[in-house]
């Protein structure tokens, strides 16, 4: 079940997810922190018998958009549905007309198997291609 965790931001295990989430730099990490803890985005985490085993932040854009920022699952509970648990209760509970995400190779098969379209959008970074995955709900 999805539930709001902004106010355990301080928690070391929901940094630890977040951490998984983002580029493993503190600086990116503490931003990561800092824009959840004000508003600029929501973040949600997966509970699995009171215990978070995931997070998936967000956040609308015009047009009832929803673009994922931050999606991960504690490496002992990866491949097991939980992921695309989240995206699917998210979508059933703010009803987007669209999600959008922008991954890396590494993730991009996760959002196919899902139904996401994938585009590359080329090397963003030196020698790292990135890709755009987004996904009509039936909220059109």
């Amino acid at each position: 079940m999805l539930i709001d965790i902004k106010d355990m931001l301080g928690n070391r295990g929901i940094q630890e997810l977040i951490a998984y989430a983002v580029f493993p730099d503190p600086e990116v990490i503490q931003k990561t922190f800092e824009k959840y803890e004000s508003n600029q985005g929501k973040i949600m985490g997966y509970s699995l018998d009171d215990e978070i085993i995931g997070i998936l932040g967000y956040e609308s854009l015009p047009d009832e958009v929803v673009k994922i920022a931050h999606i991960s699952v504690h490496p002992e509970f990866r491949g097991l549905g939980y992921g695309r648990g989240m995206i699917l209760e998210l979508i059933d509970l703010i009803r987007p007309r669209k999600i959008v995400a922008e991954t890396d190779e590494e993730a991009v098969d996760f959002y196919r198997n899902i139904g996401f379209v994938i585009v590359s959008l080329g090397e963003k970074y030196p020698n790292v291609e990135r890709f755009e995955c987004s996904f009509e709900t039936e909220f059109n």
